[in-house]
Parts: structure tokens; C-alpha cells; sequence
């Protein structure tokens, strides 16, 4: 037997349902008549009744209670597939590829607050480590570490690009202040890769001429070298942006030693022709959240 068409099962679905052609009709955009016939030409093809017709009144037979579940199955299965290729009428989604650390350290966060205040928005974020990480996201907005260079034209400093050491609170106790340089010497260092500013260079502007440092840890991602400061396991040299929060949780203590000025910083771009009121939204937002951060 071939497969009866397509609009005789929905003709029949709407009237189960309904337990009315009248209504499935309505339902449809058809006629009373049309689905009348629909229904009629599904049990011809099947052989047996599927409603019983009173008037003013329609009942399911036992046959087509038993039809009822498949049918209503294949329309959702139907409805769900086609649904995926519908031009979605949604709110915009506006795609933000950050670095891993400003999205672990800054977005996520405050990430709640941006939702308060714009309970509509629908974003997507990126974490990206690499340049070539951002070339791939096609990104509405991008927050990447580098120099001015590398990040593109049009990319917004967002905060001077300052390098300083913190460690766990333990950690700071033990190297004092002023810092006790053979303590420091005999712990770990940590550093992002990819640097121009290093921990020769801390050790360059401490006073009393300080013997040369050198990191025993090397991380791709500020975010990292915070985390791992954070846990004990070493003094981070890191971007001020990014260490900023565990500071004001009192996760991690500035060890007293003068900031760094990188060549390297965290810049933002926005792609000219997408979302401008989304963009205008998102990048409010992340400013603000800079601010309070910085003031905390």
C-alpha cells in the first residue's frame, strides 16, 4: 500500500483532536467540507471507520484511537524538523569572542548584571586564545590581548596595560614588605607567554639592585596565571585587568613591587555593520562593569 497524502493525516489529526471537522477546518485554513473528505479518503485508503459522525457530534472509533498516537507523533516529529529551517523571528544574537581570561575573570562574574539590565539581549560568547582563534568566530564584537599592531585598526584600549605581581595571601605573607628577594627567588614564577614585559624586568626596577628573575612557569593566558596563582602554586606577573577581581575578593594580594608598563594590552573592536544597538548595549555595559572594578 502506498503512503496515503500527507494532508489527509493532518486532516484527520486536527479532527481527533478537535472532535470536530468544523474547528479542524478553522485550524487548517480549509473548508468543513474539505476536511470531511480528507478523513473520508484516509479511511477508504485504510479500509475502516475512523470516526463515528452524529449530529452535531463526531467520536473516534476504536480503530481510530488507535491510529491517534502514531499520527500525532509523525506531525510533531514533522513540526520539530521543519521548525529548524524556519527564518527565526527571535531577538538578535550578538557574538562576543573574548580571551579566555576576560571572559572567566570580567564577563562571567558580572554576567547576571547585564541580564538585569537588558532582560531581552541574547548573547554568544567565545572564548579565543590565539589570533587565529578570532578569525574563525565571526564575531560581533571581539575582546583580544596584543599589541596595537596585531589587534587591527579601530580597536579600543581598554585599560592601560600594566603588568604587577600578586600572589595568595599566604604567599604574599611569606615574601613581606618590603619584599624579601631570596623568598621570592626560591617560589615559583609564573608568567603569560608571549610578553614583551617580563619578570627580568621586575627585578630591573626593584631597588638595591636586585639579582635577575626568571619564570618557572609559562601559561598561555592571564586568566591562567591568575588561577594558578590563586591555588599557592607560584607569584604571577599579570595583567592588572584580569587579577583585579581575586584582589577585591582578597583571593590574591599585590606583592609590593612596582607595576610594569606592557607593550601588550586588552583592546575591543566591534564589526561596523552588525547590531548597532546590541553593540551599543553590550559595550556600555562591559565599561561600566570596568569602572566599578577598577574603583572597587
Amino acid at each position: 500500500m502506498s503512503l496515503p497524502p500527507l494532508t489527509w493525516f493532518r486532516a484527520f489529526d486536527a479532527a481527533a483532536r478537535h472532535l470536530s471537522f468544523t474547528l479542524a477546518a478553522e485550524e487548517l485554513g480549509f473548508t468543513q467540507s474539505a476536511i470531511s473528505q480528507h478523513v473520508r479518503s484516509l479511511e477508504d485508503r485504510l479500509g475502516t471507520q475512523l470516526f463515528v459522525r452524529r449530529h452535531r457530534a463526531l467520536m473516534l472509533t476504536d480503530a481510530g484511537r488507535l491510529l491517534v498516537p502514531d499520527v500525532a507523533a509523525a506531525m510533531g516529529r514533522l513540526t520539530q524538523a521543519t521548525e529548524r529551517f524556519q527564518p527565526t523571528l527571535t531577538k538578535p544574537k550578538l557574538t562576543i569572542a573574548t580571551s579566555a581570561s576576560v571572559a572567566q575573570w570580567i564577563i562571567a562574574p558580572r554576567l547576571a548584571s547585564f541580564h538585569k539590565r537588558y532582560p531581552d539581549s541574547a548573547l554568544q560568547i567565545v572564548t579565543t586564545v590565539w589570533p587565529d582563534d578570532f578569525s574563525a568566530t565571526n564575531a560581533d564584537i571581539e575582546i583580544r590581548f596584543g599589541s596595537k599592531d596585531v589587534v587591527g585598526q579601530g580597536a579600543e584600549l581598554l585599560t592601560p596595560s600594566r603588568l604587577h605581581v600578586v600572589a595568595s595571601p599566604s604567599l604574599a605573607e611569606r615574601l613581606g614588605d618590603p619584599v624579601d628577594w631570596s623568598a621570592l627567588q626560591s617560589m615559583p614564577l609564573i608568567q603569560p607567554i608571549g610578553l614583551s614585559t617580563g619578570w627580568a624586568d621586575v627585578a630591573r626596577r626593584a631597588p638595591g639592585g636586585q639579582p635577575p628573575l626568571e619564570a618557572s612557569i609559562l601559561v598561555d593566558t592571564h586568566g591562567l596565571a591568575v588561577d594558578l596563582a590563586v591555588s599557592g602554586a607560584g607569584v604571577a606577573l599579570t595583567h592588572t585587568l584580569i587579577s583585579q577581581t581575586a584582589l577585591c575578593e582578597n583571593r590574591l594580594h599585590c606583592v609590593p613591587l612596582d607595576p610594569c608598563t606592557a607593550e601588550e594590552g586588552y583592546y575591543l573592536a566591534r564589526k561596523a555593520t552588525s547590531f548597532p544597538r546590541e553593540q551599543d548595549a553590550f559595550v556600555a555595559w562591559f565599561h561600566d562593569s570596568l569602572a566599578l572594578l577598577q574603583a572597587a
